[in-house]
């Protein structure tokens, strides 16, 4: 959920947006984690977005100048997220070595 992370200064007002993914086991968060890490928000400025990997859950946190910067950054992480989810289920779950 989208949530003001600011003080009352209206022109320093940030947007928050926390989404938690969790997987069958911790390997399938930790392959999630590093197939969506490479890819760097392309604006220079206006949003951050943090991702870890906690136990089985992917947890990812982004913080935005402008609603419009969030909902785009959310919506193409979300793309690429059922890329890597579909492609997970087509190969079926990570063989231990």
């Amino acid at each position: 959920m989208a949530a003001d992370v600011s003080s009352n200064n209206h022109a320093q007002q940030k947007l928050g947006f926390t989404l938690d993914v969790p997987f069958p086991s911790e390997c399938e968060a930790a392959i999630a984690l590093n197939s969506l890490s490479p890819d760097p928000e392309p604006r220079k400025g206006g949003i951050t977005k943090e991702l870890k990997a906690v136990g089985n859950v992917l947890s990812v946190q982004w913080t935005a100048d402008e609603a419009r910067i969030l909902r785009v950054s959310v919506g193409s992480f979300l793309d690429h997220l059922a890329l890597v989810l579909e492609t997970m289920e087509a190969f079926g779950p990570p063989v231990r070595q």
